[in-house]
């Protein structure tokens, strides 16, 4: 039955609202149980492609049109005070560059170059405008350093602090476009650069926060993290590795960037392209000042180069015929293979061991209470 009650302002109308969907649907499922992936595949799985033009939609990096025989790719993405960054210790002028190249990546695991973007932001009363022109000068920066136009965008107000939501636009040759559903078995699992080191800079900044707290007197010495410290507050997108592919005559059969951590990436991988993997532990490329610091927090790197987010590298699958023309490359590094889908997915330890891939990556949806 539902419940009747006097409306006098936003609030009420808002409760109301939500008693009656509590009335005539009492399943309640949490958030966190489906994960942001699980969430979006659950919201839009009725959704249908009407037009032509649409290449691919919703499921990949980015979604893909075709416009004049170039496929234009598109993707966008949001981020939230408190949820994605910690003003305490994120500089506004890095946090502007890493909204736009957050959204960078994203075009390039699609093997495209990126061409335009958009920049929307909600703020509260409490920025003043020299606040936002370090936001903007950052976003201006990174739109100089990759080469894409500024276009357009929306500006609103906020109660809760601070949110960006950039959109990214590129384009890219239908015989050159990357999805995440073309690897095959015998494929070889590569990996641009290094892994890990963005989520060991978050935790040498979470703990210095935590001294600050107890003695605002305090400045820590972060000498010997600059490389980790830098990979969280300034990463930068792999714009050159689409241009290095082209140069080396390779194309992955499939491919996807590094934002959730390697586990979760590479699940997307086999599950879009229906095939297992193996990953060895041995292959997967740590920076020195990585291992040092996970030995210092005594945290395992090989669970924080697996599971560790916001590295921004790209993961591909290439044919093992295109192995030659990648071999000592310092960018690309093969860290496993890909297999039949009903041999699972497995890291093949130092003990060789084959131990389950299980995607324990950033959940933007987790319940933290």
């Amino acid at each position: 039955m539902e419940k009747k009650v006097r409306l006098q302002g936003k609030h009420q109308k808002s409760d109301y609202f939500c008693s009656m969907i509590e009335d005539k649907n009492p399943q309640r499922t949490d958030l966190e149980q489906l994960g942001e992936f699980g969430l979006i595949e659950h919201l839009t799985k009725n959704f249908d492609v009407k037009h032509t033009s649409t290449i691919k939609g919703i499921g990949d990096d980015a979604a893909v049109l075709n416009h004049n025989k170039k496929h234009i790719v598109v993707t966008t993405d949001m981020l939230v005070e408190n949820i994605h960054f910690d003003l305490s210790y994120v500089p506004l002028k890095h946090l502007g560059y890493k909204a736009v190249v957050v959204n960078l990546s994203d075009v390039y695991a699609m093997n495209a170059n990126a061409t335009q973007i958009t920049v929307s932001i909600a703020v509260s009363n409490r920025f003043p405008l020299e606040a936002l022109e370090a936001l903007y000068a950052g976003i201006e920066t990174a739109a100089k350093i990759y080469n894409v136009d500024i276009v357009g965008g929306d500006t609103t107000s906020s109660t809760t602090g601070l949110i960006i939501s950039v959109t990214a636009i590129g384009e890219v040759s239908e015989e050159d476009v990357v999805y995440r559903s073309g690897a095959k078995p015998n494929d070889l699992l590569v990996v641009t650069g290094d892994i890990g080191a963005a989520y060991m800079g978050l935790q040498v900044l979470e703990r210095e926060k935590e001294v600050f707290k107890v003695n605002p007197q305090n400045q820590p010495d972060l000498e010997l993290y600059t490389y980790i410290i830098e990979r969280q507050l300034k990463p930068e997108a792999r714009k050159d590795i689409v241009a290095l592919l082209k140069q080396l005559d390779v194309k992955p059969t499939s491919m996807i960037d590094i934002s959730d951590g390697v586990s979760s990436e590479v699940i997307h991988l086999c599950k879009h392209s229906d095939v297992g993997v193996e990953i060895y532990e041995s292959k997967i490329p740590l920076d020195p000042q990585v291992i040092s610091t996970c030995e210092e927090f005594n945290i395992d790197s090989t669970t924080i180069a697996l599971n560790g987010g916001e590295d921004y590298e790209l993961l591909m699958t290439i044919d093992q015929n295109d192995f030659p023309k990648i071999k000592g490359n310092p960018n690309l590094t093969v860290i496993g293979y890909i297999t039949e889908k009903n041999r699972g997915m497995h890291l093949i330890t130092r003990g060789e061991q084959a131990i389950p891939i299980i995607a324990k990556g950033w959940n933007a949806l987790k319940n933290e209470e």
